[in-house]
């Protein structure tokens, strides 16, 4: 009971499997949970930024074609360019640099192409199939804080909200630790349930004095 902190891991189960309570009434044993999904990121600059590049690199070179059809000299910077592919060897340094430079970019698109970003928001247990709930984790950090904190002999306490996992430190002026910290995991834990996310949250609770001054 002396010790000078003391540290708590637990999982939880996902929402839909959680019992029914007076003070969570939301959680019905009888409904199928049902998962939310990612939230997908719009990414509305990369692809703006990415079209407008696209865009003036076609146009500068349709210009171009255009005007050696019209038998028109080609632009210095074309004419260059030809020059210079004609001449290079395909294993010199510019070039495997610039087509490993065209490779990453294009992972990189590709990469955010096919995964939602959008990871501050975390998904909600789907209610009704027409619907579709998210919580920011700033959010949740700031709920679960605020129940945390109520606990009597937490002087201050810090919550963070993961993809996965809900990591809690929390400072004690008075009280036993060990009764500290389980009233700080009882609270996180009505707390984490109360959030309705449709994915299963493990919890870390740390519990120790203010350093001395």
């Amino acid at each position: 009971m002396s010790d000078e902190h003391v540290t708590l891991e637990k999982a939880y189960p996902p929402a839909g499997g959680l019992e029914q309570s007076a003070s969570s009434a939301v959680y019905d044993p009888e409904a199928p949970a049902r998962r939310g999904g990612r939230f997908w990121s719009a990414r509305r600059v990369p692809a703006a930024v990415l079209a407008l590049l696209v865009l003036a690199a076609s146009g500068l070179l349709l210009y171009d074609v255009a005007a050696v059809h019209a038998r028109q000299q080609a632009m210095s910077w074309r004419r260059s360019l030809a020059e210079e592919l004609a001449s290079s060897r395909v294993d010199s340094v510019p070039v495997l640099a610039g087509a490993s430079f065209a490779a990453l970019l294009g992972v990189v698109l590709i990469v955010m192409a096919l995964t939602p970003g959008l990871r501050t928001v975390l998904s909600m247990r789907r209610e009704s199939p027409e619907v579709r709930a998210g919580l920011e984790r700033s959010a949740a950090e700031l709920v679960l804080r605020d129940r945390a904190m109520d606990v009597s002999g937490v002087q201050s306490v810090r919550v963070l909200v993961g993809r996965g996992k809900v990591r809690a430190r929390a400072e004690a002026h008075f009280r036993d630790l060990d009764l500290v910290r389980a009233d700080v995991d009882a609270a996180l834990d009505e707390g984490i349930r109360q959030l309705g996310l449709d994915r299963p949250l493990s919890l870390s609770v740390h519990v120790r004095r203010p350093a001395k001054r």
